[in-house]
């Protein structure tokens, strides 16, 4: 590997950590581009050829994990919980939340608390699956 690749890398990682870390903030491509060192242009198609999604569809899909885990381990409701990760509109985060997830969040929240695993372990397993992520024929997210 290069080292302009190892640079590139770096910096693509440095943003996807701040992401991480803030994902309930709102975070726009500029700011993460700035925390790159590169252009918003740039940044986009780094990250993408990077990772596999862009950042938006990346910073969606960690908003959604972590709200999986809210809505089966605590009794906020699902307006409090879309807006405690990051989410301004409730109609946006229920369709994106049943487009990562194969179904809605009322009906993840009826499949009752998580059950005591290590976390690496359950966050692993919570975790959708990247197949979730790319649009079936037909619209469908999950077979």
């Amino acid at each position: 590997m290069s080292r302009a690749s190892e640079d590139s890398n770096r910096r693509m990682l440095r943003a996807r950590d701040a992401m991480d870390r803030s994902y309930a903030q709102p975070l726009d491509v500029p700011t993460l581009a700035a925390i790159a060192h590169v252009s918003p242009a740039h940044f986009i198609r780094t990250f993408k050829a990077t990772f596999g999604e862009t950042p938006h569809r990346y910073l969606q899909r960690r908003r959604v994990e972590r709200a999986m885990v809210l809505l089966r381990s605590t009794e906020q409701s699902v307006t409090d919980v879309c807006m405690a990760v990051g989410f301004s509109s409730l109609g946006t985060f229920s369709r994106v939340f049943a487009d990562v997830v194969g179904e809605p969040p009322s009906v993840h929240r009826r499949r009752g608390p998580l059950a005591p695993v290590p976390s690496c372990f359950g966050m692993r397993w919570l975790r959708p699956s990247d197949s979730a992520l790319s649009e079936k024929p037909g619209g469908a997210a999950r077979p």
